[in-house]
């Protein structure tokens, strides 16, 4: 797919020039250079990827925003083979100004992902810090992200996403792979119910900020392209994680691209869910963990499930969420994961020795 939506006027003109063939050198001996793509840079100008460990399960991490962030940060340090499969249906903010202004899919939460996976080291620090830097002025700029900046820049150059993205995760020394669900923009479409009318909602932020109760989803479009490489990183997996994160609008999704449904159905992969910590405002409120589970079911029946995380402090029905865990196959792992200011956070290390555990059969 191209990054890009067709140009028009002076910015196209200047595309169509820096794509065209270079002159006729002097010495015909002399190879005339591509004209079909701008060339990237030599891999010996950035780093080599960080050392990494050699043991560990391959994992595929499905979310998007805070909530993937969370699973990133713990599960980057427990394995070497780690690839996120992140939503692109963020249509607020940076994201939204970037997409709707040139066709791209929406960065954000492919950012946020590659951030995630920085190393603890001054490097990796250093570019996390950069990458989720945000501009503030009285013009165009304000809000805009770095990395966002920096992601479509490359996928202007390098006219395929994927490649725009590996090329941000070596420059960050990120500890794993990051990979839209999509090869296009999508948008999120709900049902609403409120004061007992139904209603349909589009847009990821109207979807997140609704007054009313979501019931399911669905994506516009409603049978989009997969990114090859998110399906064949399903495929090879040990492990596929679902979770945390915004329940209908970033771990849902996932199930509503028919390829990707697909491979997270038959994929030989053992499936973990990672619970919330607790309800989000105008998308889950009043959700009890099983609740979770539950709408989980609704969306894909057929899905099996092998292990559910949940924190134990956040669990007022242990009975009910272990049968909700079971009706799909699943059982569940009550675990003091949340962190310890007492916000509805995930604390990294202490997930990440859950996961751990689990991935190694010791749990």
């Amino acid at each position: 797919m191209s990054a890009t939506a067709p140009q028009s006027g002076a910015r196209g003109e200047a595309r169509r020039t820096m794509k065209d063939p270079a002159p006729e050198p002097a010495d015909p001996s002399v190879p005339r250079s591509s004209p079909e793509r701008p060339q990237p840079p030599a891999a010996r100008c950035f780093p080599p990827h960080p050392a990494t460990a050699t043991s560990g399960p391959k994992v595929v991490a499905l979310g998007g925003g805070h909530g993937l962030y969370a699973s990133l940060s713990a599960l980057r340090t427990v394995t070497d083979d780690l690839t996120a499969v992140v939503t692109v249906a963020d249509d607020g903010g940076s994201s939204g100004r970037l997409r709707r202004e040139l066709g791209v899919l929406p960065p954000g939460d492919l950012r946020m992902a590659l951030a995630a996976l920085c190393g603890d080291d001054e490097w990796g620090q250093t570019w996390s810090e950069v990458v989720q830097h945000r501009f503030r002025s009285e013009g165009e700029l304000h809000g805009h992200a770095v990395g966002n900046l920096l992601i479509v820049a490359l996928w202007e150059l390098l006219e395929d996403p994927v490649v725009g993205l590996e090329w941000v995760g070596r420059l960050l020394g990120a500890h794993g792979r990051v990979l839209p669900m999509a090869s296009v923009p999508l948008d999120i479409q709900a049902e609403v119910e409120l004061d007992g009318t139904i209603t349909t909602v589009r847009g990821q932020v109207a979807c997140a900020l609704t007054p009313g109760r979501v019931r399911s989803i669905s994506l516009l479009p409603s049978d989009p392209p997969a990114c090859p490489q998110a399906i064949e990183a399903i495929e090879a997996a040990d492990w596929v994680v679902f979770g945390p994160g915004s329940w209908f609008t970033s771990v849902l999704p996932h199930l509503k691209v028919p390829e990707l449904a697909r491979a997270l159905h038959e994929t030989s992969a053992r499936r973990l869910v990672i619970l919330n910590l607790a309800p989000q405002a105008g998308e889950t409120d009043g959700f009890s963990p099983e609740r979770h589970l539950e709408v989980l079911r609704e969306h894909a029946p057929a899905l099996v499930v092998d292990a559910v995380i949940a924190d134990g402090g956040v669990v007022a029905d242990p009975r009910a969420l272990e049968k909700a865990a079971w009706s799909m196959g699943g059982r569940v792992v009550l675990a003091d994961v949340a962190a310890s200011d007492g916000s509805a956070r995930h604390d990294g290390p202490r997930l990440a020795a859950v996961l751990d555990e689990i991935f190694r059969e010791k749990r």
